[in-house]
């Protein structure tokens, strides 16, 4: 999978040297010299990004105050990265959220790094363990016994509703207001859904380990 990453970096040439050296490394990179856009990028559009690399002196904003606007909004890693390394800006920056803090100048492939372990401490962070399987809300994969399982958008976020409340009764209305599916929803659309996660994962509807059926109510997790 692809990993994106924001750059928010307005010394052009060191936005082309990282933004090259991090393509070389299977990253994907957006980047932006204008904080404001950075941030209607990341924020205003539906645009998944897995990092963002901030640099602190930014034209018309604080690199700060962006720090604080996304982590305000946004459960994402950011790496600072900036000239400014006295020890006062690091501890305001960890602070504000900032995952890592890079002194410039650096070598880039250290900043790959950087992002590396940012990201399998998030991956870790954002992981859920239940019964046989490890589902990842970050990227919303299942790992079923260790062996992917390819779900779709919605059957995704319907399995981890259910995963989070193992053990309750969640009724077809409950998943379909918990999830804001609309009211125009029918129930026979969740049955849909829950027979194809059943296929998938292996769970017999007659004999289920893992998703029952609540007769006149809906469906739980065993789990």
């Amino acid at each position: 999978m692809t990993r994106k990453v924001l750059l928010i970096e307005d010394d052009l040439p060191l936005q082309e040297l990282i933004s090259s050296f991090l393509t070389s490394y299977d990253f994907e990179t957006a980047v932006y010299a204008d904080p404001k856009a950075a941030l209607a990028c990341l924020l205003e559009t539906k645009e998944v990004f897995d990092i963002v690399v901030l640099d602190l002196m930014l034209p018309g904003m604080d690199g700060f105050d962006v720090a604080k606007m996304i982590k305000s909004r946004l459960d994402i890693p950011i790496i600072i990265s900036s000239a400014r390394t006295d020890i006062g800006n690091k501890i305001y920056g960890y602070d504000l959220g900032a995952d890592d803090y890079l002194d410039k100048p650096y070598e880039p492939r250290e900043l790959v790094l950087r992002i590396e372990a940012v990201l399998r401490r998030y991956s870790r962070k954002n992981e859920l363990v239940v019964s046989d399987f490890t589902i990842d809300e970050s990227n919303k994969s299942l790992m079923m016994e260790g062996y992917p399982i390819d779900l779709t958008r919605i059957e995704f976020d319907i399995f981890l509703l259910l995963l989070k409340h193992r053990g309750k009764n969640l009724s077809r209305d409950q998943i379909i207001g918990s999830l804001g599916l609309g009211d125009d929803t029918k129930h026979r659309t969740i049955d849909m859904h829950i027979s194809n996660i059943r296929l998938k994962i292996g769970d017999d509807a007659k004999e289920p380990r893992y998703i029952k059926s609540v007769w006149g109510i809906g469906y739980k997790f065993m789990g």
